[in-house]
């Protein structure tokens, strides 16, 4: 598949999914949905500008769907992982854990820096969804007892 064609692809795509995602969330009850309508309707623009840029002036050249195959089943399998880990150890270590342990698994070989990065991204979550939103993310299974 060409250069064009994937992003034309991959933008239609993330454009559909945040129009929907956006529409779907319009309908939340109160102020619930603001944050989710405004996060499908940044994807959906996004979407669109690869699409529209690839429409534009895309190249057609050849370009392959993965460059390091190995490496692409190992961040789906991590990222499955993540999706079964979040309800036992709950959104924050969960996260924490994926966003540590996958650049280790890519090669990454900064552990300080990818350890700031996680205090200061779980931090930014837990602020926006915790304090400002007051919406908690799931917790840690053995919390629930």
């Amino acid at each position: 598949m060409t250069e064009r064609r994937q992003d034309i692809l991959l933008g239609g795509v993330f454009a559909a999914v945040g129009s929907t995602a956006a529409l779907m969330a319009a309908e939340y009850p109160g102020a619930s949905g603001i944050y989710p309508t405004a996060l499908g309707c940044v994807v959906a623009g996004l979407g669109a500008l690869v699409a529209i840029r690839a429409v534009l002036r895309g190249a057609d050249g050849p370009r392959a769907l993965v460059e390091n195959a190995p490496r692409a089943a190992l961040t789906l399998g991590l990222a499955a992982l993540y999706l079964v880990l979040v309800p036992v150890l709950g959104f924050y270590l969960a996260s924490a854990l994926l966003v540590v342990v996958v650049p280790l698994c890519l090669g990454f070989r900064r552990p300080l820096y990818s350890l700031v990065s996680t205090g200061v991204f779980i931090g930014i979550v837990w602020l926006v969804f915790s304090v400002v939103l007051e919406k908690p993310l799931p917790a840690p299974v053995w919390l629930s007892y």
